[in-house]
């Protein structure tokens, strides 16, 4: 029965728990990382420099940034520009 058993056991242990563990940890790290470089970032990204530069937008132009939602667009490809400039910067998976 042993010999049945044990190349499940190693082979649950091998590919799950293992690869648990390490998504476990690259999650925890990436979790802690982004805000950490928002907040590099964001003393040089400030709200009167934005307004400055959206003030001079026409009303052609606001309608379709509104159309497209870039409001939610943008921070989400920030957010994952990040992610991914953190990720290739580890030395085992980048």
């Amino acid at each position: 029965m042993q010999a049945i058993l044990w190349p499940i056991v190693s082979w649950i242990f091998r590919e799950v728990v293992v690869k648990f563990l390490i998504f476990s940890a690259l999650f925890a790290v990436l979790a802690f990382l982004v805000p950490k470089a928002i907040e590099m970032v964001t003393p040089w990204v400030s709200s009167t420099s934005l307004t400055g530069a959206f003030s001079g937008l026409g009303s052609g132009v606001w309608f379709f940034l509104d159309f497209f939602q870039l409001g939610f667009g943008v921070p989400l490809l920030l957010s994952a520009a990040v992610t991914r400039f953190l990720i290739r910067r580890m030395p085992v998976i980048g």
